[in-house]
């Protein structure tokens, strides 16, 4: 019981000095790689990267401690920050204080979520996520991944539009104007050494060494050099009249903003006190419907504005009285002349100080990072909110969960070791609850950092809190060290990971094991694409199709009649090309009869009695048939009484013991008769030809091989 409440006890048998060694190793390996990772996976879920860091803190170290794999890495992962983004940004914009006031509380949904599923041991729950839905998913993600990206590398700025493909051409177009190429070198500098790297050991920290040699260039040349200017320094009228209407709007919807959070606790009141359709409810109601109508309007034309703030382009100039100021680009004339010097105004979400407004002249770091442990706290609770991130918080927990077991299952086969699913949900559970205390967002397996994990020689889970204690003495000594970081380098270490997302081989296999299995990941993949940033329409597209299909051939199971063998077995005749006999069909049903297909199987048989007229017997070969329910027992006993009523005979053979019991509870095995009941075909076919069809013995397809294209002569007989 105690090795089952806390498995982390079974390491004490395991552990010795030698292995103790080797998972301090693996553990400092690991967290080389996970620091820059984490950082860069909080940008894609639309946090902080000092968020990154907090959500690889605790959550290694209590999904090691209280899961059932012993080199599983537990962290953020690509796929789980991307659709934490993709779910709060109808309710938040990313990085503001609300969006990460709903991640943590998203990590808690799902760390419930997945513990109380592991808890009730329903871990079986996952295969409602098909594999082929699963890989297409997948594809489309690290595509979407990889290409949200493309901002950061050529460091330029543009809105998100309602689509995915729409922002990315936004970015393209953005970056036909504007490309930073000391950002855009500093990105591929990044890709050619951890390529380069992994190619020589892939025990190599490439990610690390990566990082620490961009950042040393970023400090050494001056990358970022940005500069603070008052606003009358902009030698442009345009531009600083489009800063003061965007600074106005920007005030009056941060103003709406507050109006708007104090009339739902008003709302709620009066609908409680009052009831939902009161005149005082519908008039608070109506008041709140018009501050999201003129939200909605200030956050479009400040999409506008901030648009064409980003399209200017200036130069630095000296004027006449040598002060300096800053030219739009290719818009002045011989005097003054600018530097060639290039500057772009540097706007976010909030308003522009116009005292001091920043223009970039160079590339993006990741800038400060605050230096300490997270803060321990209960996360904010909306119930609005919570209701509303139900249903993605339980795909991103299934997601997560698929991804850490499949990860896990992988790496048992090399180590034999046994995994138990429920207690791993357990482990991911506790991990995510966890970690919302600790202000971080979901996390999951990472293939990529258990990979490193296991071929470092990890041999417990000692080695993921080995890697959580570096984290924490990273986030108390070293994060001034992280400030120069170029963005463009965490986007490379993004593309890097996700390039081993992607799976084109798995669309093939799909489709050569069953073709709506292969056109269900293609399309999935392709409504994924389609409908970002929604990820969750993607997926649920294809779960839709693959329960579809399940219920359609649960409706609709395999129904054939048998004959024959050339190697003395019964096989599908239409499969095989095997002559029937004409006196008996043997009709096979593959699958459970139960109400959904119960009026199936009869309609089989009809179809069979209608089409042969010399029938005499039908033999329902019931091999496949492993369950039963009432309205297929009742559905059997209808189909003996009309059988039998049209003068034919009928029999049953391969009944397995839970469908027999059945029968015997609702006395239907005695209206069959025992001497209609056989264990196996053969016994049937023998006992049904000696006792009422020794006319055709001589050559019955049932008792020797005859095929479709047999002798003419062969045609007349049995």
């Amino acid at each position: 019981m105690l090795r089952k409440v806390f498995p982390f006890v079974d390491w004490m048998r395991v552990s010795n000095l030698s292995s103790l060694k080797l998972d301090i190793v693996s553990g400092l390996t690991v967290a080389l790689v996970l620091i820059p990772q984490s950082m860069a996976y909080a940008q894609l879920a639309g946090m902080p990267v000092h968020y990154g860091l907090y959500a690889s803190f605790l959550p290694p170290m209590l999904a090691a401690m209280f899961g059932s794999s012993q080199q599983l890495a537990t962290g953020p992962v690509a796929i789980v920050s991307l659709m934490t983004s993709a779910a709060l940004s109808p309710f938040a914009t990313a990085g503001t204080e609300g969006f990460i006031a709903y991640a943590i509380l998203l990590a808690l949904i799902v760390g419930v979520f997945q513990l109380a599923l592991g808890i009730l041991r329903l871990g079986l729950v996952v295969n409602f996520l098909s594999h082929p839905v699963v890989n297409g998913f997948t594809n489309a993600g690290a595509i979407i991944i990889a290409t949200s990206q493309l901002s950061k590398m050529f460091n330029v700025y543009v809105d998100d539009a309602e689509h995915h493909y729409e922002t990315i051409y936004l970015v393209i177009k953005a970056a036909l104007r504007y490309t930073h190429w000391q950002t855009l070198a500093l990105g591929i500098a990044a890709f050619v050494i951890m390529y380069g790297l992994r190619g020589i050991n892939k025990r190599i920290p490439y990610v690390l060494v990566a990082v620490a040699l961009t950042t040393l260039i970023s400090w050494a040349v001056g990358y970022e050099n940005n500069v603070r200017v008052p606003i009358d320094m902009i030698a442009s009228n345009d531009c600083r009249d489009l800063i003061v209407r965007f600074n106005a709007a920007a005030k009056e919807s941060r103003e709406l903003a507050e109006t708007r959070a104090q009339l739902t606790p008003r709302l709620t009141e009066a609908e409680e006190k009052y009831g939902s359709h009161s005149r005082e409810a519908l008039a608070i109601k109506h008041e709140c419907d018009l501050v999201d109508l003129r939200l909605s309007d200030l956050k479009e034309t400040m999409s506008r504005r901030r648009s064409a703030i980003r399209y200017y382009i200036f130069t630095a100039a000296t004027d006449s009285d040598g002060e300096k100021i800053y030219l739009p680009s290719g818009k002045f004339g011989s005097t003054p002349k600018g530097d060639g010097s290039t500057w772009r105004v540097k706007i976010g979400n909030s308003s522009i100080d116009e005292k001091a407004v920043v223009l970039m002249g160079g590339g993006s770091v990741v800038g400060t990072i605050p230096r300490g442990l997270p803060s321990f706290g209960v996360p904010r609770l909306d119930l609005n909110v919570l209701l509303k991130l139900l249903p993605i918080a339980a795909i991103i927990s299934l997601l997560g969960f698929m991804e850490a077991i499949s990860i896990a299952k992988a790496m048992a086969a090399k180590t034999g070791q046994r995994l138990d699913a429920n207690q791993e949900l357990i482990g991911q559970g506790i991990a995510n609850i966890m970690g919302a205390f600790t202000r971080s967002f979901p996390v999951s397996g990472s293939f990529s950092r258990s990979a490193v994990n296991i071929q470092s020689g990890a041999l417990t889970g000692l080695s993921s809190v080995v890697t959580s204690i570096t984290v924490a003495i990273v986030l108390l000594f070293f994060t001034p060290l992280l400030y120069y970081l170029p963005q463009s380098v965490l986007a490379a270490v993004i593309m890097m990971a996700v390039i081993g997302l992607i799976n084109v081989s798995g669309f093939i296999h799909a489709w050569k094991a069953q073709w709506y299995d292969g056109l269900f990941s293609i399309i999935t993949f392709l409504a994924t694409l389609i409908t970002a940033p929604h990820l969750d329409k993607g997926i649920m597209i294809g779960v839709l199709l693959s329960v579809g299909m399940f219920l359609y051939k649960s409706m609709r199971p395999k129904v054939t009649t048998l004959s024959m063998h050339e190697d003395s077995s019964f096989q599908s005749a239409s499969d095989h090309g095997l002559k029937e006999c004409r006196h008996i069909a043997m009709i096979r049903f593959d699958g459970p009869l139960f109400y959904a297909n119960a009026g199936y199987l009869e309609e089989k048989v009809t179809e069979r009695i209608r089409s042969m007229p010399e029938l005499k017997h039908i033999l329902i070969v019931s091999n496949g048939i492993n369950d039963m329910d009432a309205s297929g027992e009742e559905m059997l006993s209808l189909i003996v009484d009309r059988v039998r009523s049209a003068g034919y005979g009928i029999s049953f053979a391969g009944l397995n013991e839970k469908v027999l019991a059945v029968m015997k509870r609702t006395h239907l095995s005695a209206k069959i008769g025992g001497n209609n009941i056989y264990s196996t075909v053969s016994h049937a076919v023998d006992a049904i030809h000696s006792n009422a069809l020794t006319q055709c013995l001589e050559s019955c397809p049932l008792l020797s091989v005859r095929l479709v294209d047999d002798a003419p002569h062969l045609a007349k007989k049995g």
